[in-house]
């Protein structure tokens, strides 16, 4: 049995020294591969892979993808591990903590899962957390604890995320249809995308074995551009954008291309927004991304059928 300890990079090769190393120290109760998908990076990161692929420890394999884009880079991922038993995804922003690898092969291997995930803990050593930023918003920088007890999942209140997430690789050999959506792409540092999400909802709506691992756990490097309130406005935006474009319904009636019920919860979002911020009531910040979100979405309705 084999298991692949996958991540995708881009222009982080800085950080490919301390990721590798963390990986390569993981105890694990098979053996293991390190992949990583570098998706045309136009720093040093291939000459730095080249380089840590002729350490010791447990191999590293390393691959180009061309195509640009987090889901191609995840895509292939999935083909290149499709001879794994098991993969396990972390983000190239990440620091594996000890156990991780072990407790994503037992929940599979001993618990019956054919997805888990656990913990995503916030780094904020390097870049110091806003004081604004309330641990409400924490699940929007991919924050991820959901206590300190297994479970399994049973619904999307307890989602898990590829910044740590294994999967049983059969899921994907049976199925070749079952990738990433390329519709909810992210291409380079940019705001937005969520085919991770969207795979979460689709494995759940499948009915596929999901467990929470609390002994699944890393550490996650917060960049400063998140640390904005706009990072948080464009996140929603971009969110609601896609749900416009590719969630709701097609409704009978509209004006201008668009269901009024849209323009009407655009209009109450912004002005409870506005309220929220002239008064400097707690939660403008949390409102304004409903505003932005219901905003998006009406743009994206928009957008149906348009090139």
């Amino acid at each position: 049995m084999m298991l692949t300890f996958a991540f995708c990079t881009y222009n982080r090769a800085d950080r490919l020294d301390k990721l590798v190393a963390a990986m390569r120290v993981q105890a694990c109760p098979l053996p293991f591969e390190i992949l990583a998908v570098n998706n045309n990076s136009n720093d040093a990161t291939e000459e730095v892979l080249a380089r840590l692929a002729e350490l010791p420890g447990p191999t590293l394999r390393w691959v180009t993808e061309t195509t640009q884009g987090i889901v191609a880079a995840r895509n292939r991922a999935i083909e290149e591990s499709l001879g794994s038993d098991i993969m396990v995804f972390i983000d190239d922003d990440e620091t594996p903590l000890p156990g991780l690898l072990d407790a994503a092969a037992r929940a599979i291997l001993d618990e019956g899962a054919q997805c888990a995930g656990g913990r995503v803990e916030m780094d904020f050593s390097h870049y110091p957390r806003p004081a604004w930023l309330g641990d409400e918003l924490l699940g929007f920088l991919a924050a991820v604890d959901h206590g300190e007890e297994a479970f399994w999942i049973e619904d999307t209140s307890t989602p898990i995320w590829t910044a740590n997430v294994a999967y049983a690789m059969k899921i994907f050999r049976d199925d070749p249809d079952l990738r990433f959506d390329k519709r909810y792409d992210r291409k380079g540092n940019v705001v937005g995308g969520g085919s991770d999400a969207i795979m979460f909802r689709t494995l759940l709506e499948r009915k596929i074995p999901m467990r929470y691992c609390p002994g699944m756990a890393v550490l996650h490097s917060v960049e400063p551009w998140r640390l904005q309130r706009g990072y948080f406005l464009k996140l929603h935006y971009r969110a609601g954008l896609r749900r416009g474009r590719y969630q709701l319904p097609a409704y009978p009636r509209t004006v201008l291309g668009v269901p009024p019920f849209l323009v009407s919860q655009f209009l109450r979002q912004t002005l409870d927004a506005l309220r929220m911020q002239v008064t400097q009531r707690p939660g403008a910040l949390r409102q304004a991304m409903n505003a932005t979100n219901a905003l998006g979405c009406l743009v994206g309705y928009g957008q149906r059928g348009k090139t």
